[in-house]
């Protein structure tokens, strides 16, 4: 591995550090908007990345998938946000809002990274590695969007799809139990990886298209 890929594997590391943290924020933030405690209690609701950082799912196996290349799809993920659901009234919906947060945190940073992407005025030829970084973000965040909203356990497809009713509480704790192994597989299935890159590739476009207009 020469000194480029070096800089560009721990660039990759970097962004998904802060983009998965910022997700967990999400969450957190959210529960902590419906009156849940629980979150703030155990310090979750702060920007800083390293309080939602998991050691092995955000840096440890990232690590490994990205400077070892082992041939496997990456994947990584942070520490759950715990959350209590106090109100048995309002305990759906706050469950809904709390779990579509996190993903709606990583479009969040697609929206910053194209900001500053295009009112940066970024020179191609010498800021490379900054448009590199910035155009990383888009294409990250965008991914754990997608890959978030599959609806298996432990992602926040699967709480969406208890809450909506397409799945039965029986059936998400029998997923559960083989979720990770269903993942893991799954995002090493060819089409599986298409389906995910062309759906990747569709929500990051109109933020690619916001720089544009912004530069």
């Amino acid at each position: 591995m020469d000194v480029g890929q070096l800089r560009d594997g721990l660039l990759q590391l970097i962004l998904l550090i802060i983009s998965i943290g910022l997700h967990e924020f999400g969450h957190a933030w959210m529960a902590d908007r419906r009156g849940d405690p629980l979150p703030r209690l155990q310090g979750r609701v702060t920007l800083n990345p390293f309080a939602h950082t998991d050691p092995i799912g955000t840096i440890a196996l990232p690590a490994i998938m990205i400077f070892l290349s082992p041939g496997f799809g990456l994947i990584g993920w942070g520490k759950p946000v715990q959350i209590s659901l106090p109100d048995p009234k309002t305990r759906r919906m706050d469950d809904i809002c709390i779990t579509l947060a996190g993903p709606a945190m990583n479009l969040v940073l697609c929206f910053g990274f194209a900001v500053i992407g295009g009112l940066g005025g970024f020179d191609p030829e010498t800021q490379e590695v900054i448009i590199r970084f910035l155009a990383g973000g888009i294409l990250l965040n965008a991914g754990l969007v997608v890959f978030n909203l599959i609806p298996i356990p432990p992602l926040d497809g699967s709480r969406l799809a208890v809450r909506l009713g397409l799945y039965s509480e029986e059936v998400f704790l029998a997923l559960a139990r083989w979720g990770f192994v269903i993942l893991l597989v799954a995002v090493n299935l060819p089409f599986f990886r298409e389906g995910m890159h062309a759906a990747i590739r569709l929500l990051a476009t109109p933020w690619f298209g916001l720089w544009d207009l912004l530069a």
